[in-house]
């Protein structure tokens, strides 16, 4: 074996790696779920009567906290902390970076007498002042202008994490400006749901339910992820700085076969898997599904059904999981929406939901949903929310990554539509027509022709794995969000939308009861006037037929195929409306938003670009010249031998392939190096990111055509990087 190939030491050692078992115990779930949180069950323990009510209150109702209850609160979650192990704190929040960030700080305080106590006030858990200088803000603040809070999120729980071999306790908070606007994901994720509440409230107060005070998104983001080994992933510098692979060639064997869907999980994958739910339910993440995905390496993991700013922290920690306890394993943990060509990309389904404070699922149809007015119009709010605000929603899953997925066989097309099945379009059509339909809504039951097995019950409508928005039963699933991705911005883009088509719809009602409608009359004269409005943004097909662009087209929706486009929008005023409208995003915070996700783009593709530059150079074209030098070598040494009858010499076609490449590949990045030293230098970042996309990407798409085809014809022993079969294949 030779001593210059990393690669095949490490092929070879994988034959004899031991299998990898579980480090710790597994007490059932009953036990372990919510051990390593602040919970409800602990605070009504430690928390005097009186201040535990008003805490709830303040979770259920958005009552502020007072300064003293803030004080007898951050004593007893101290005193926690402190039994279980903690010596340090940290406010934990999501900047616009799209991971957290946290700053720990111990609980000890030096006292005149020359030793320590241990402190946590009141006023250090509502608010904490980390350096807000570098993280991203879209001109809102100045490199010299340091100052940013961290306000407590009183509605999640704090918890507790093992950082190195002690215990810190996480809060959960929000970022905002020394001038107050909002400098992260949270922020205005809590006010598009105090928004999407308030103009929920209104249509079921006129609906006559009044006991109604409160509704709340709930969302359960099931989450797609690989797994490769870690010695392998340690010698692909492209996944370890941009995770995807910029070059690679086809595995011999993909997911044609689709034997690795629903397969048995491996023992190795299933001890991971193992550890991973112990510790997310320590943490009070319902985690509840896992299974092999479609791509060979592809795993996905679901959890259960929760509000969206508990879904929202909870997804962050669960990445934070996965990568972690990957890296113990031995494994590393690619979270990227496209880390292999040629096999599916990873998503992260966004189930969404509203309920209101009486615990009812508000598109739950029931068996007559013709009859269920309440129902029809949360239907018609989201089907005008995806019609007249889709564009807001675009651009909550924008991102470099997503841009290579969406569009993919795995993955919706960039143009988002609404599935909602034959019977239930047909209904909404029954009613503009004032039919009273009621054979339509059957899901009936189907015999598998088995005696010994009872009829299966029949589900209402069947799933459209294509569509991008797709109801589900009582449940709409929003399947364009990226597997990197925060999901906050995707669901305060669907709860602005959402808030504004309901408030549009809630004006209408109350002015048609004003006029001398009764409830009925009114109810059905306006869901009439949107659903033959909003109708052409529901598609039950096949969205990857290339028939349904066109068709796409011709109803007037938008086809916003990257990122770029997306954004370049943002600032539209209709796009600003729907953020402004209900006080969720201010003119300000949206342009910083657009610049920071502008600016994002545009150093993802120039970190890509310079792994391109940098592996082309240093680790494929050497390899590839050395070849070719042993092309050139055979081919002379075989010009002074007898020629066969043959008119095929194997040895003259092998030298000019590899010339052929090789020269290409030469020339493609020079071309490279002189594109990225123009357009680095060009001022304005929509500029930027236009030339990012249109030049750079397609040189990069080029470039790796070319080092793809070297790795089919260059001696595998000589070849640097793990290649797919090594990664997706364990």
């Amino acid at each position: 074996m030779s001593a210059k190939s990393p690669r095949l030491y490490v092929r070879a050692s994988l034959a004899t790696k031991p299998p990898v078992l579980p480090t710790s115990d597994n007490p059932p779930p009953a036990e372990l779920f919510g051990r390593d949180i602040f919970s409800l069950k602990l605070m009504r323990e430690r928390l005097p009567k009186t201040v535990f009510e008003r805490l709830l209150s303040t979770i259920d109702n958005d009552d502020p906290i007072t300064p003293s209850d803030a004080d007898v609160i951050a004593s007893a979650m101290k005193d926690w902390a402190i039994e279980r192990g903690a010596t340090h704190f940290t406010h934990w929040f999501q900047p616009l970076t799209g991971v957290t960030a946290e700053k720990h700080d111990a609980f000890l305080t030096p006292t005149p007498q020359g030793d320590i106590i241990n402190e946590f006030s009141g006023k250090l858990l509502i608010k904490g002042e980390p350096d807000a200088s570098s993280f991203p803000s879209g001109g809102i603040r100045s490199t010299f202008e340091a100052r940013g809070y961290t306000a407590w999120d009183p509605t999640s729980p704090a918890f507790l994490l093992k950082s190195g071999q002690r215990l810190t306790l996480y809060v959960p908070t929000i970022f905002l400006s020394h001038t107050g606007e909002a400098l992260d994901a949270k922020t205005p994720l809590l006010r598009s749901q105090e928004a999407v509440s308030k103009q929920a409230i209104r249509i079921l107060h006129f609906f006559g339910n009044e006991k109604v005070s409160r509704v709340r998104g709930m969302v359960g983001p099931e989450q797609e992820y690989f797994l490769v080994d870690r010695r392998l992933y340690n010698l692909r510098p492209d996944l370890i700085m941009s995770g995807r692979t910029i070059f690679g060639a086809p595995a011999p064997k993909g997911q044609e076969l689709e034997d690795h869907y629903f397969g048995a999980i491996s023992p190795k994958i299933l001890s991971f898997m193992t550890e991973v739910e112990n510790r997310l339910w320590a943490l009070g993440i319902p985690a509840r599904t896992r299974h092999n995905e479609v791509a060979p390496a592809q795993f996905e993991l679901a959890p259960l059904y929760e509000p969206i700013n508990l879904a929202v922290d909870h997804n962050m920690l669960l990445l934070k999981v996965l990568r972690d306890t990957a890296g113990e394993y031995g494994l590393a943990c690619l979270l990227h929406e496209k880390p292999f060509a040629g096999v599916n990309g990873s998503g992260k389904h966004n189930n969404w939901s509203l309920c209101d404070s009486e615990g009812h699922n508000l598109f739950d149809p029931g068996p007559t949903p013709w009859k269920n007015s309440q129902f029809m119009v949360f239907l018609a709010a989201v089907l005008r929310a995806v019609h007249k605000y889709s564009i807001p929603l675009r651009i909550g899953v924008t991102g470099a990554g997503n841009d290579h997925r969406l569009g993919a066989n795995e993955a919706p097309p960039a143009i988002l539509s609404v599935f909602l099945g034959d019977q239930l379009t047909d209904v909404i059509k029954a009613f503009s027509e004032g039919k009273s339909d009621t054979e339509t809504w059957r899901g009936g039951a189907m015999s598998p022709g088995i005696s010994a097995l009872a009829p299966l019950a029949r589900d209402i409508t069947d799933r459209n794995r294509t569509s991008p928005f797709a109801f589900t039963g009582n449940k709409f699933e929003f399947r364009a969000v990226g597997s990197s991705q925060s999901i906050a911005p995707p669901n305060t883009a669907l709860n602005a939308a959402v808030a504004c088509a309901l408030d549009d719809i809630a004006t209408e009602l109350e002015k048609a009861a004003a006029d001398g409608a009764d409830r009925d009359q009114a109810t059905r004269k306006v869901l009439v006037k949107f659903f033959d409005q909003h109708l052409p943004v529901v598609f039950n097909g096949n969205n990857y037929a290339p028939e349904w662009e066109e068709e796409a087209k011709k109803r007037g929706l938008w086809n916003l195929k990257d990122s770029v486009t997306a954004l370049s929008h943002f600032t539209d005023p209709e796009v600003q409306d729907v953020y402004i409208r209900h006080g969720i995003l201010s003119e300000r915070e949206i342009e910083s938003r657009q610049e920071v996700l502008l600016e994002n783009y545009i150093k993802v593709v120039h970190v890509e670009t310079k792994l391109v530059q940098t592996l082309g150079r240093s680790s494929i074209l050497p390899v590839a010249l050395n070849s070719l030098k042993k092309a050139a070598d055979l081919l002379n040494a075989v010009s002074s031998l007898p020629k066969p009858t043959s008119s095929v010499k194997p040895e003259e076609l092998n030298f000019q392939k590899l010339y052929t490449h090789v020269a290409e590949l030469s020339s493609l990045l020079d071309k490279l190096d002189a594109t990225h030293v123009r357009l680095d230098a060009t001022d304005g970042v929509m500029i930027k990111a236009q030339g990012a996309r249109d030049e750079l990407l397609p040189l990069l798409t080029k470039i790796r055509a070319e080092v793809d085809a070297l790795e089919l014809l260059v001696d595998d022993a000589e070849w640097p990087l793990p290649k797919y079969g090594e990664l997706l294949w364990q």
